[in-house]
């Protein structure tokens, strides 16, 4: 049995797709991120405490991209074996854990943890955010999917970061619509039954203690970073 421990943020909602997709049987363990990952038990699992973790029988594997492909390698699913398609789909993976995910979370938390206190500091990642969709728009031109023409696990690792785009409201003036291939890509895969089923496990905490979560993990703002 698979368990996965996790919370709905888009990290952890990749996970949680790619396990519905590949028809996996998991428990689903939601941990709050205002202090939960902090615990002995969970850091004991990862000493970065970050979710996703994902127990496989005793073996622990963290890092959402680290995740994937493992759970792709064990199924043989979603991670072509042919040397191109499986160079474009690992180097698509990296390009959303290096840049799409990294820029998108720093601008989550100058725009909406922190309030947009500091806003040339927000527009800086707005502006990157908006680049790095431009790229990934750049992508999927003559193509259907990130890394080609097969849904890869490089899909499931975009679409809870494009998913904000339609459903936070700090996200919403973000270039979507001014990248058509993007906006049909999300489209296309957001009809996926499998997609639908991963993006709602777990299914968020109340919107006050989601955010509440949020902002004490913020290294810099919430407390549970802070040091004497």
């Amino acid at each position: 049995m698979l368990d996965l421990y996790t919370d709905a943020t888009p990290n952890g909602l990749k996970i949680s797709i790619a396990l519905e997709e590949m028809g996996l049987v998991y428990n689903t363990h939601q941990v709050f991120l205002g202090g939960e990952q902090s615990t002995p038990e969970f850091t004991a699992m990862n000493p970065n405490q970050k979710i996703p973790v994902l127990v496989d029988d005793g073996l622990v594997v963290t890092e959402s991209g680290a995740i994937l492909m493992y759970l792709a390698e064990k199924t043989g699913r979603f991670l072509p074996t042919e040397a191109r398609a499986r160079a474009a789909t690992v180097e698509a993976l990296m390009f959303q854990m290096g840049s799409l995910g990294p820029m998108f979370g720093q601008y989550l938390v100058f725009a909406a943890a922190w309030g947009n206190k500091f806003p040339p500091v927000t527009k800086r990642y707005f502006s990157e955010v908006s680049r790095i969709l431009s790229v990934l728009n750049t992508r999927l031109e003559g193509q259907d999917y990130i890394a080609g023409d097969e849904f890869t696990i490089a899909d499931m690792a975009v679409a809870p970061w494009i998913r904000l785009l339609v459903v936070h409201p700090a996200c919403s003036t973000l270039p979507l619509d001014e990248n058509a291939n993007l906006k049909r890509w999300w489209a296309r895969v957001s009809e996926r039954p499998a997609v639908q089923k991963g993006l709602m496990n777990p299914e968020p905490f109340a919107p006050k203690k989601q955010f509440e979560g949020f902002v004490t993990a913020v290294v810099g703002l919430g407390e549970l970073h802070a040091t004497s």
